[in-house]
């Protein structure tokens, strides 16, 4: 697990913003574990964190995720151009709050954000920058299990280029922090993905 502290160096250490002005000006993080490098673990081995101010006073979240997509996509891409694999950088107002896959509220992608295209099926992920893709692709923010208490353990069909937290309580916490925030910001949500390798311990 990481502190906010290690968080919010790693984001300003690359020159991104840092919110902090009024409560619940949240800052979302992903950071994609780096000793994993170009495997494909299948696993939930990633975190998505959240940052903000309560009542002026900071708090933090880190929860299990992945950043990458699941074997099952890698393996059978929907797109002939390949799997989608976000491009760690700071991607701003690139979500907001509505039905992913017209079922469950969740953080949409509305605004263009990198990916890197793998499509040799390989069961490595190429982070090749002859492939970036930008634009609209669906790369949400959402849950892997339905089940209340339950965690996923398999990333399989969850993520085929989405950020999905694995523990449903862990996804229900993480989603009433951000429908306060759009009470108080309005539904603009800026992403930030990272690498383990850039937090310094």
């Amino acid at each position: 697990m990481y502190t906010r502290q290690q968080i919010q160096a790693a984001v300003q250490g690359k020159g991104y913003r840092w919110f902090e002005s009024g409560d619940y000006n949240v800052n979302i993080v992903g950071v994609r574990n780096s000793e994993t490098g170009d495997r494909v673990t299948n696993r939930f081995d990633d975190k998505i964190t959240i940052t903000y101010k309560e009542d002026g006073e900071w708090q933090f979240h880190c929860f299990n995720c992945t950043t990458d997509p699941g074997d099952d996509w890698v393996d059978n891409p929907m797109m002939n151009k390949g799997v989608a694999i976000l491009k760690p950088g700071q991607y701003s107002k690139s979500h907001k709050l509505r039905l992913h896959g017209g079922k469950y509220l969740a953080l949409g992608q509305q605004n263009n954000v990198k990916v890197y295209r793998d499509r040799n099926k390989d069961g490595v992920y190429d982070f090749d920058e002859s492939t970036v893709d930008e634009g609209l692709f669906g790369i949400n923010i959402h849950r892997a299990t339905s089940k209340a208490g339950k965690t996923s353990t398999y990333v399989d069909k969850w993520s085929a280029g989405c950020q999905v937290i694995a523990s449903n309580d862990d996804w229900h916490m993480f989603l009433e922090i951000c429908q306060t925030a759009r009470e108080v910001w309005n539904n603009n949500f800026t992403y930030t993905l990272i690498e383990s390798k850039d937090i310094e311990g």
